[in-house]
């Protein structure tokens, strides 16, 4: 029996690799990350070069903090490790992948009015396969997302497809040369909803956002998870230091000893560019790019 999803989503889910779910998480818990998120921003007054725990914006200054993400916020704030755990989340996970859920990763991105930078086409899958596809990542829309102040873009259908070529010069560059690929951005789907509602994307979807050029933030917090039984194919960037590691990113249900293989496409990320850091910085080892920089 489901939980909170009907049969309609969950086969709109299977077919198209993705969904909005709106007011999903209470006023007063997105109030909350609202202030975790001022409190974030003071911690960065003063920084002068990314670390951790904080990925700084290529034009912030120690006197005018710009964060793009905070990394793991759940081991940096309660209030995010609750949701995390929350049945505002793992529910319809839960109705999607089944009792057993492990968490992947989390990170808070920080698409601020007006200097909000992009992320390019890519497939999460590409940077950790593993042994099934039962992966997907659950987007809590912190800001109104319009079409103006850079939503979360997908390609409906391609987590049915093969993984693209996210590599360029020999390394992995984390990006997809649309063009090079035959897909035609105009096909791409905004996920949009107002504050408080949730997207959820399958890990094989090609997805990508644009500049924030609007006078609106786009803040959003990505919860990255999987089926228990989905095993990590070793060479994937995140692949964990030990099983009883892999186990303590338990979310619900249990963890097991019997992975689940199944016929599913796979490249290795691989080696990585000699530029190092998230996301942002391993696509500026990719060549024709989608979106356009901020100077």
């Amino acid at each position: 029996m489901s939980e909170v999803l009907t049969d309609a989503q969950k086969a709109f889910y299977e077919e198209q690799g993705y969904l909005i779910l709106e007011d999903r998480v209470p006023a007063t818990i997105m109030d909350r990350i609202r202030q975790e998120i001022a409190r974030f921003t003071e911690v960065a007054r003063g920084m002068t070069a990314s670390d951790d725990k904080i990925d700084l914006e290529d034009s912030h200054t120690p006197d005018d903090p710009r964060i793009r993400r905070v990394k793991l916020p759940h081991t940096q704030s309660e209030v995010v490790n609750d949701l995390l755990r929350s049945d505002h989340i793992l529910a319809p996970v839960r109705d999607l992948i089944g009792p057993d859920v492990r968490m992947q990763t989390t990170k808070l991105n920080m698409k601020s009015a007006g200097y909000g930078a992009a992320v390019e086409w890519h497939q999460d899958w590409a940077f950790y396969p593993y042994t099934n596809d039962d992966v997907l990542a659950v987007g809590v829309i912190i800001d109104d997302m319009t079409e103006a102040n850079g939503p979360l873009m997908v390609l409906p259908g391609t987590h049915r497809g093969p993984v693209l070529d996210h590599h360029h010069n020999g390394y992995f560059a984390g990006a997809v040369d649309l063009a090079a690929e035959g897909i035609d951005m105009a096909d791409a789907v905004p996920l949009m909803g107002p504050a408080g509602s949730i997207s959820i994307h399958h890990g094989r979807i090609l997805h990508g956002s644009a500049l924030n050029t609007s006078t609106q933030d786009r803040r959003i917090i990505f919860f990255e998870m999987m089926a228990a039984d989905a095993f990590p194919i070793f060479g994937q960037n995140t692949f964990p230091a030990s099983l009883e590691e892999f186990d303590a990113r338990m979310l619900c249900g249990a963890p097991t000893l019997e992975p689940r293989m199944a016929k599913v496409p796979v490249r290795i990320p691989q080696p990585l560019p000699p530029t190092k850091g998230s996301i942002y910085e391993i696509q500026k080892a990719m060549g024709k790019r989608s979106f356009e920089v901020l100077k």
